[in-house]
């Protein structure tokens, strides 16, 4: 499967839900074909927008049987590739279907929550040769890539940054498999996990780590990294919005500073995600030991005691 000139089969997994359409539209736009989609909900009018020859399933043990009945035919038919966009306490089960059934899996963050579970699909790569891939795309982003460059033109100098990240969310998000830890990681791991690999992606490695607010709708605390000191608030809480929110207009604010400069990442977010299956077919994408850092590090935060801290985050209040 390294001869990516044709075009390659994919299925995916949690087709209704909210980030599916950028996997729908990463598949087509690289040339690619989906051939077999699951959900258990079937509000998925959506593939039509991209294919009309969708086998589609709202169980999954009859998707498992025809990605395999696809795999003991004609190799012009079986799946070479399962986009996973479900739940992300189901990731690492769709992961092992699609390694089970011979086809490389790409999967949305995180891409598990607790990360003993990548030893067992470090493992499963070895047994069935295929590729556990997955989606970091802030890597991909133009703007960030340049600032990658400039923080390695300045090596050995150490940088004060600061992270703050609010995106609201009604009262659907606690009730949903979103606001559930078990089902999420949380906070931390559901929103938080791109920021937090992006740190370590742009500031090397983490050396300690305390955690100064953690609960439903908020989080904060410091990180030390190899080349940073970082303090981080996470939230999604209308209410700690600097302004004030309109509904489907504007719900989030996101800020990054880097020794007191803005980092302006705003814009140029609508194809990262087809940047970064550009990447993965040509063998250049993310896996395992990439998502690692990040899913160790969200996995010690949920876990970690609540500190008092010396410099508290100026956005950070009481629970």
């Amino acid at each position: 499967m390294s001869d990516h000139a044709s075009p390659r089969n994919f299925a995916i997994t949690g087709v209704a839900g909210y980030i599916a359409p950028r996997h729908l539209k990463a598949i087509k736009d690289t040339g690619h074909r989906l051939v077999a989609a699951i959900d258990p909900h079937d509000a998925v009018g959506i593939l039509d927008r991209f294919e009309f020859d969708v086998r589609f399933f709202t169980e999954i043990e009859r998707f498992d049987r025809h990605l395999e009945k696809l795999r003991r035919g004609p190799e012009a038919q079986r799946v070479h590739y399962v986009s996973i966009c479900s739940p992300n306490y189901l990731h690492d089960a769709h992961i092992r279907l699609a390694l089970r059934t011979g086809a490389h899996a790409i999967c949305e963050k995180p891409i598990v929550i607790n990360p003993w579970n990548l030893d067992a699909l470090e493992e499963l790569e070895r047994e069935t040769g295929c590729r556990v891939w997955t989606v970091l795309q802030l890597r991909v982003h133009p703007q960030l890539i340049a600032l990658r460059e400039r923080l390695r033109a300045e090596a050995g100098r150490r940088h004060q940054v600061s992270l703050t990240y609010i995106t609201s969310r009604g009262g659907w998000y606690q009730v949903s498999w979103k606001g559930q830890e078990e089902r999420s990681g949380g906070i931390v791991t559901n929103i938080g996990i791109h920021f937090f690999d992006l740190l370590i992606w742009l500031f090397g490695p983490v050396q300690s780590s305390e955690v100064h607010v953690r609960a439903l709708q908020r989080a904060a605390g410091a990180i030390t990294l190899e080349h940073a000191d970082v303090q981080w608030f996470l939230s999604t809480d209308a209410s700690d919005l600097p302004f004030t929110p309109e509904p489907g207009v504007k719900t989030t604010h996101r800020s990054i500073t880097v020794d007191g400069d803005e980092v302006e990442f705003s814009e140029g977010f609508g194809d990262l995600h087809t940047r970064v299956y550009e990447e993965t077919m040509a063998g250049r994408g993310f896996g395992i030991a990439d998502a690692r850092p990040s899913v160790e590090l969200t996995a010690r935060i949920r876990q970690a005691p609540i500190s008092t801290p010396s410099a508290r985050h100026p956005n950070v209040g009481g629970d």
